[in-house]
């Protein structure tokens, strides 16, 4: 390994007669560089002597090929993506047990253009959560269960403004999930979460399946901060779709939704049975 690492020098120079070879993937840590060039200016490497650079790409490159990874036990949130434009995620498996809190599959935020498909999500939270920032996420073909559902949010915080929209959830089945399709936003926030649509769901014994929550732990919160619950939910939620859902719940109410400032919800086509009591909900 070698380390160029100066500080205000000038016209540095290294001439190459030999071939400098990377070590391995196995030998180089996490946070070492191979070779570091840094707070140089004007550094010159000359390779006219026959010299060159040999990456020892061949041990790194398997993995570009990598067939479903799995992803088990995470001690928090599984797959993590902030300020992502333009990322493709496909036949990812994630196992987490029930009962491992705030182990969100998926979790997006300031993202765009992030797409989801053909994967098996298991945790003790959302399988995808589309938090404040995020537009044109899909999500298509996942299984998700055990786990919270896939939710939009939450969003308000702290009575802050947080947007999502364009978010398109297709060919997607919950198994013993809380939720299906969830929505949630705190009182006293502003904003919007817009142009959303689930379509084509598969419910199997799902507690909440349809759910719109502009009360998002507000009673927790008044609770622990001792104050009154007062504030409505100022996030406008518009332009949202649940279309095509079939499949069974277990919990009191089928489609709930605790609105204050929702516009153009649109539920089409939206067979949910009780498990319980084959009730239609």
């Amino acid at each position: 390994m070698k380390e160029m690492k100066k500080k205000n020098c000038h016209e540095e120079g290294e001439e190459l007669q030999g071939k400098v070879v990377a070590p391995s993937k196995e030998a180089l840590k996490d946070d070492e560089h191979w070779i570091k060039i840094q707070y140089v200016n004007g550094v010159t490497i000359d390779g006219t002597g026959g010299g060159g650079i040999d990456g020892n790409g061949s041990t790194w490159w398997p993995c570009k090929s990598c067939s479903r990874p799995r992803f088990t036990n995470s001690p928090k949130q599984h797959i993590t993506l902030s300020d992502c434009n333009g990322a493709k995620f496909s036949n990812i498996d994630i196992q987490s047990p029930s009962y491992s809190p705030n182990t969100d599959g998926f979790d997006i935020s300031t993202s765009k253009n992030v797409s989801i498909e053909d994967s098996t999500i298991q945790s003790g939270d959302d399988c995808i959560a589309v938090k404040e920032g995020s537009s044109y996420i899909s999500a298509t073909r996942i299984a998700c269960g055990l786990g919270h559902g896939i939710s939009i949010g939450s969003l308000g915080i702290n009575e802050s403004y947080q947007t999502v929209e364009e978010v398109y959830v297709h060919n997607c089945s919950f198994t013993n999930t809380t939720n299906g399709a969830r929505i949630k936003t705190f009182p006293g926030g502003s904003g919007y979460a817009r142009n959303i649509t689930f379509e084509q769901i598969q419910l199997s014994n799902v507690k909440n399946p349809i759910v719109i929550n502009q009360f998002y732990r507000a009673k927790k919160r008044a609770k622990h901060y001792d104050i009154k619950v007062e504030k409505e939910s100022s996030v406008q939620v518009t332009n949202v779709t649940y279309r095509g859902f079939n499949g069974s719940y277990i919990g009191d109410l089928a489609i709930n939704l605790n609105c204050t400032s929702c516009f153009n919800i649109v539920l089409d086509q939206v067979y949910i049975l009780s498990s319980q009591d084959k009730k239609r909900g």
